[in-house]
Formats: structure tokens, C-alpha cells, sequence
């Protein structure tokens, strides 16, 4: 059946989640998550709230959501997804967390078949893709409201034509997602260094132009409006990037060996050992010059993740969210070098992803 396939099992598992959600709550506004503390009219509501309601307060007036927002240009910085959400909505609040929803939805989905044909070009099972799609940090990612749906659909529509050899398109889609989420930008870095290692002037020029300047660009309109620079390791008690390679994971001793315990069970296997191990194979291939993009999408992301915020450690959740490009690259360069034990090991990820479920 030609149907059944990843991206409609993704489909349907997601319309079951969101309708179970919907279910228990019986209020649509519980997918964006809003909370007392950033909108002094709401009551009842929990005072927090969580990070897809300041995509929504932007969404539902866009020159006046500082007000509303823990780090206003932080939060302003991804600004597509929000923009598309008013445009979707036709301005109508009453239809914005519904269109929200459909924009990530429809990501979700769209991401998960490109990156299906993306692994069937390197002689892989589209299966594989179950582990993007499933993935906590694009799947729950879906319930709240957030934007690495968006993000990540269009970085792996950007690799889907870079791999096509379509240069233009690829650089165009690698600026769209930036400014959906600036950790995007890793993805589109690797390919640029990939380009340099080939003398192709031309096109890392392009993609450095049309992938960078536009979210550079928007930098400067931030600062001129908000007074600051939307680059940063976080909203309202993020913490600042680590110096000491993964001093985020060991920091969580802070609160006792316990909750050390408990957090590693999930950290170490999902997020430390894949590091270490891309970090591994991508470096072994650059010195032997086996280079080819997906060598540089992945060893970009997981140069980072040493230094990811203990902020960002600390909430399985939110180190989830900070980690799809790593999961789409260790796929995809697992594909590329017929690492079939990593490609297997990768399904895991949806296991430990359970957790943010709710």
C-alpha cells in the first residue's frame, strides 16, 4: 500500500496526540500555552505557560507583543513562523492557535516524506524517517505550538535541493528556515564549508548571502527597534553556552545525584553518546577527506552540542527542541556511509522522546 508509508503513520499518530490533547482540555488555546505571568488578564491559567505562546502574542499583534514576551528580540528573531500563522489566520485571533497548529502539521509531515526520499536516494529504508517524524523535538513540538516543525521542514527541503543540485532554492529555503529558528543556521553552515572544501565560490557566496543576510539583516532591525540583539542562549533564567565541553549535562548534579540519575537515563544515551559519536565519525572523514555535505551538516551540529546552556539541558523538552538538526544529520550521513547498527539505534530517539509527551 502506497500509503502506508512514514509520513502517514506520522500523520496519523499526530491527529491522535493533538485530538487526545484537545480532548482533555477542551481549549484550543492549551496548544499554545499560555500563562498569567506574561498576560496579567488571563486567570486560571497556569503562570508560566511555555514558548509557543510568544509565537502566538506575535502572531496576534505583531507591533505590540513586547509586552507580552520574557526577551522580546529573542523571541522576535523567529518571526516566520508567527507571520505565517496571522497570514494563515487571515488576522482572525480566534483562528490563530488553529492555524498554528495546521502550519506545523503540514511541516511535520512534508519534512518527514522529503527526508523519506532523501534516504531511498542513499539506498536506505524510508522507514528510518519514523525517527524524525517521531521525534519529540518536531512531534510534541507540534502540540506546543513552537517552531522547529517549520524550521526543520524547510532545512530538509533545503537539503532535499541542495542534493539536486538546485543551489538558489536550497540558499532561499536555508534563509526562510533561519528565520523560523536561527539553529538552522548549523545545516546551512555545513553546507557552505562543504562548498569551500570544493572551490565552489560561486555557491557558497549564494547561500552565504541568501541564507545569512536576511536573518543578519533582521538582526539589525531588532536592535534598532528592541534595543537588542535577538541572538542568544535563551529566554526569561536561560543560562549563558557552556566553555567546558557538556558542563550542561554535569551541572545537573547540581540539584542532587538523584535528579542527576534521573535526567542522565534519558541525556546520556539520546544526546551525549550520539554527539560524541558523530563528532567521531564526521572528524575521522574530513582528516581522510571523504567529504560530502552531510559530513558537514552533521559535525556543525554536533560541534555545538558540548556547549548547549545547562538551561536547555535541564528541560528534557527543550533539549529535544535544540536537537533536530543533529537527529537529521546522523540519518542522513548514517544512510550515506551504510551505518545500518546507527540507523537502527536512531529509533530510540522516539523512545526517549515519550517523556515530553502531555
Amino acid at each position: 500500500m502506497k500509503f502506508f508509508r512514514p509520513a502517514s503513520l506520522v500523520l496519523m499518530l499526530c491527529l491522535i496526540y493533538l485530538g487526545v490533547i484537545a480532548f482533555k482540555y477542551r481549549d484550543v488555546l492549551e496548544f499554545v500555552r499560555i500563562g498569567s505571568r506574561f498576560d496579567s488578564t488571563l486567570y486560571n491559567r497556569d503562570a508560566e505557560g511555555y514558548d509557543g505562546q510568544f509565537a502566538y502574542y506575535i502572531a496576534r499583534d505583531p507591533l505590540n507583543a513586547p509586552r507580552y514576551l520574557d526577551v522580546p528580540a529573542y523571541r522576535y528573531q523567529r518571526i516566520l513562523y508567527p507571520a505565517l500563522a496571522r497570514l494563515v489566520s487571515f488576522g482572525q485571533v480566534a483562528l490563530l492557535p488553529y492555524a498554528m497548529l495546521l502550519i506545523n502539521l503540514i511541516a511535520l509531515v512534508a519534512g518527514t516524506v522529503l527526508l523519506e526520499q532523501l534516504l531511498i536516494a542513499e539506498r536506505a529504508s524510508r522507514w528510518y524517517a519514523l525517527s524524525y517524524g517521531l521525534f519529540a523535538g518536531v512531534f510534541v513540538a507540534v502540540r506546543a505550538s513552537t517552531n522547529e516543525p517549520l524550521a526543520y521542514a524547510l532545512v530538509i527541503a533545503a537539503i532535499f535541493a541542495g542534493q539536486r543540485g538546485r543551489v538558489l532554492p536550497m540558499a532561499v529555503l536555508f534563509g526562510l528556515a533561519a528565520l523560523a529558528k536561527e539553529t538552522t543556521l548549523f545545516c546551512a553552515a555545513g553546507y557552505a564549508v562543504y562548498y569551500l572544501t570544493q572551490g565552489r565560490w560561486r555557491d557558497m557566496l549564494l547561500l552565504t548571502l541568501l541564507s545569512i543576510m536576511p536573518f543578519a539583516l533582521w538582526q539589525v532591525y531588532l536592535h534598532s527597534w528592541l534595543g537588542a540583539w535577538g541572538v542568544g542562549s535563551g529566554g526569561a533564567n536561560a543560562t549563558p553556552f557552556e566553555i567546558i565541553p557538556f558542563n550542561g549535562i554535569w551541572r545537573l548534579t547540581e540539584n542532587g545525584l538523584g535528579v542527576f540519575i534521573v535526567f542522565g537515563i534519558i541525556v546520556i544515551p539520546a544526546v551525549l553518546i550520539p554527539t560524541l559519536w558523530a563528532l567521531w565519525r564526521t572528524g575521522r572523514d574530513v582528516l581522510a577527506r571523504r567529504w560530502h555535505p552531510y559530513v558537514f551538516v552533521l559535525l556543525a551540529n554536533a560541534v555545538i552540542m558540548p556547549f548547549v546552556p545547562f538551561s536547555t539541558y535541564r528541560e528534557p523538552f527543550g533539549i529535544f527542541r535544540f536537537m533536530p538538526g543533529l537527529v537529521i544529520g546522523v540519518l542522513l550521513y548514517a544512510a550515506l556511509r551504510r551505518v545500518r547498527r546507527v540507523l537502527n539505534y536512531s529509533t530510540l530517539w522516539i523512545v526517549f522522546g515519550a517523556r515530553a509527551l502531555g
